[in-house]
């Protein structure tokens, strides 16, 4: 098992894009589907997989392009560390001051640690200052719980 860290900034209003975050439907849109419902499907298509906006389920990181990965660990332990250090180079950014508190930081961390420490994925988001947003995730792969048949995305 090892880990694998994602961070993407971006504007909100493209983390709130579904189509470019699920991935498309098993099910291909008929003739008679609504042009909504086509549209929406030939947009996941050709961007769900390529895109670097966060996917909507975590464990759908792993199908992304290698170059997107921003560390890779064995130890989870490093990937906490990776995570604490780009929560602390964050955090004066984060519109909330809730967010900033060294307190709830610390408790993130630790909440993280012990989720990666059962082979769980983590996923953060938080808000820059408008229309900024943070997403940041570590992922367990070899195998991922939430989705063991996904292959490794470096190997």
């Amino acid at each position: 098992m090892h880990f694998h860290g994602y961070l993407w900034v971006g504007d909100k209003a493209v983390f709130d894009k579904e189509s470019a975050r699920r991935p498309p439907s098993h099910v291909e849109p008929t003739a008679t589907s609504p042009p909504d419902v086509v549209d929406r499907y030939r947009e996941a298509v050709a961007e769900w997989r390529v895109t670097a906006v966060p996917p909507l389920e975590t464990k759908y990181w792993l199908v992304k392009p290698g170059k997107l990965i921003r560390g890779t660990w064995a130890d989870p332990g490093e990937a906490i560390r990776w995570l604490g250090e780009r929560l602390a180079e964050y955090a004066p950014r984060f519109a909330s001051p809730a967010d900033r508190d060294s307190a709830h930081l610390a408790e993130t961390v630790a909440y993280a640690a012990e989720t990666l420490g059962w082979g769980g994925d983590v996923s953060l988001g938080y808000y820059l200052g408008r229309p900024s947003f943070l997403s940041l995730s570590v992922v367990t792969c070899s195998p991922n719980r939430a989705g063991p048949d996904l292959d490794c995305p470096v190997t």
